[in-house]
């Protein structure tokens, strides 16, 4: 199942995800570009959220639902059906940076470049292989102090 259409550009329109069962909605005003930050992280809003969004120094609750440009799914805890609490600055480069640009209630669309991901060791265990993209959609469910 693919779920975008693989690479993007950040001028380039691109078609929305497939979400999860169990994922909040999209706003039919979200962005069909994604936005490049300095660091090469692309991302796209998908639903704005309320509140403050969270530091690298908080926890934070979130579903989440990744795979590779190939469309092969490699985590989701949609999939498993309960989300997930961590440290932000306990996870990859690019889910740090990225979840700061949304809000409590917010969806996120993620396109993480390899060095801002897993790198050159790759996640074998969960089959991603070195240097990969990833892509994720993330909703903010909490944020926690």
């Amino acid at each position: 199942m693919l779920l975008t259409s693989g690479w993007s550009r950040a001028d380039e329109a691109v078609p929305f995800p497939k979400l999860p069962e169990g994922a909040g909605t999209i706003d039919p005003k979200a962005p069909k570009t994604f936005t490049t930050t300095e660091s090469g992280l692309k991302y796209r809003v998908l639903r704005a959220g309320s509140g403050a969004a969270p530091t690298p120094q908080q926890r934070v609750e979130v579903n989440y639902h990744g795979w590779l440009f190939s469309g092969r799914v490699f985590d989701s805890s949609y999939l498993r059906g309960m989300p997930i609490t961590f440290g932000l600055n306990q996870v990859v480069k690019g889910w740090t940076e990225g979840l700061q640009h949304i809000n409590k209630g917010g969806m996120i669309e993620l396109e993480i470049p390899g060095y801002l991901g897993y790198g050159l060791q790759g996640q074998p265990a969960s089959g991603i292989p070195p240097n990969a993209t990833l892509h994720f959609v993330v909703e903010l469910i909490d944020i926690m102090d």
